[in-house]
């Protein structure tokens, strides 16, 4: 990958992450999704804090403690607590959704 977060990448390659920088209490991702979401069931339960921004495109982010999925688009961030069970419902399949996750020690 080249140095820009917007740098395309092929919608056969399915989600694509890709670790920007880790450092000891902090990881930088960037995940492109184009249309991609958790499989049924399936919940994220993460021993660290995630802090996640959508660059582009659209989501839909559950969390087992609400009741409705929240809509996320170009700017919207949320700031994910260790341990809280969440799962991606939807990504926009028409253009890719790129992800900036920053995956970080809470203590």
């Amino acid at each position: 990958m080249s140095d820009n977060l917007f740098s395309p990448v092929s919608p056969s390659a399915g989600e694509v992450y890709t670790e920007l920088l880790a450092r000891p209490g902090v990881r930088i991702e960037r995940i492109v999704s184009t249309g991609q979401s958790s499989p049924p069931g399936f919940w994220y339960d993460q021993q660290e804090a995630e802090w996640v921004l959508v660059l582009a495109g659209e989501a839909l982010l559950r969390f087992e403690d609400e009741p409705e999925p929240r809509r996320l688009g170009a700017g919207d961030f949320v700031d994910i607590a260790p341990r809280r069970r969440h799962r991606v419902e939807w990504t926009e399949p028409a253009q890719p959704t790129i992800w900036l996750a920053v995956f970080y020690s809470a203590a």
